[in-house]
């Protein structure tokens, strides 16, 4: 069975394995496979947003959980306006937009609330004030349950923490963006909110795929990494896989999951067999002290450059 953990201090707990569900495609059935699959592989936890192909995402999602709902913590997010039958949208945080968007979510859904809505990103300039303000009434009126934020910026997340109670932060976070580990995992921690970390596989450059993966997207480098010291990374993290007998999955999963606020990776899936080696990959984790030695080479400590508080 995969481990649950308190998200934040709610009632509710997550698998350790998230779906996200932005790459299911518009294939309803193909997607409903990747949520069957994931599913009875013991994820309970479900990360849509209304613009992933503008609500037509979390339609299929609803579909797919109806008459399992009370098994499932499911969470979407807000704050991008758009037009349904219009080309693009607009970053828009406004109190009378959010309101709009989370009951438009639910109809997509089937829900009558949403375990955890997230602002959708977010800037300082935002009205603060205004976002949190909605999210209380929305809470009040029973829409949803909990708030999250979905933000890298740590001046955003320090004044949400500071206005209200949020459950969880959305953040990436993986070997190869260690940003977090400066400022925000232990200050999560210490005000006791949940990290649900994305992009814990690397692009792709964190599997068994890495090199593969290092060639189509790493060669300009990374953050702190130019191409050449990425690809020191990726082969580092490789070696230390066939050291221990596993896939380069299971050693990303294992850092990504040691700090104690980090309750849920969130990984995303286009085909059930995704899932699966997901899944696998999980199981076959080293312990962290074990492989913690061999990893040292080619890491490099990573601050946040910008929006920091």
């Amino acid at each position: 069975m995969m481990n649950q953990t308190r998200l934040g201090q709610t009632e509710l707990f997550v698998s350790e394995i998230g779906l996200g569900c932005m790459n299911l495609g518009t294939d309803e059935q193909q997607a409903t496979s990747i949520i069957d699959e994931a599913i009875r592989s013991g994820i309970n936890y479900l990360d849509t947003a209304d613009l992933y192909n503008f609500g037509e995402n979390e339609k299929i999602v609803g579909k797919a959980i109806k008459g399992r709902r009370d098994d499932l913590v499911i969470a979407t997010k807000g704050g991008n306006h758009f037009e349904v039958g219009q080309d693009g949208w607009y970053w828009d945080p406004s109190k009378a937009y959010l309101k709009e968007a989370v009951k438009n979510s639910l109809l997509r859904l089937g829900l009558d609330d949403v375990d955890l809505y997230q602002l959708h990103g977010g800037t300082i300039e935002d009205p603060i004030d205004e976002v949190v303000e909605a999210f209380e009434e929305l809470q009040q009126e029973g829409l949803i349950r909990h708030i999250g934020l979905s933000s890298i910026r740590p001046n955003v997340i320090k004044s949400f923490v500071n206005r209200t109670t949020i459950s969880s932060v959305m953040m990436q976070y993986s070997l190869i963006d260690r940003r977090p580990e400066e400022t925000m995992l232990d200050y999560l921690q210490n005000h006791r909110v949940s990290v649900v970390a994305r992009g814990a596989l690397g692009k792709g450059m964190l599997t068994d795929k890495g090199l593969e993966q290092w060639h189509k997207k790493g060669q300009d480098g990374f953050l702190d990494y130019n191409g050449e010291d990425l690809k020191t990374l990726v082969e580092t993290v490789q070696g230390t896989a066939t050291t221990f007998g596993v896939s380069p999955q299971s050693v990303a999963m294992s850092y990504a999951l040691e700090h104690p606020t980090v309750s849920s990776l969130v990984l995303g899936a286009s085909s059930p067999e995704q899932v699966q080696n997901n899944i696998e990959a999980y199981h076959n984790q080293p312990t962290y002290a074990d492989i913690q030695p061999y990893l040292q080479q080619g890491l490099k400590e990573q601050i946040y450059q910008q929006h920091r508080a």
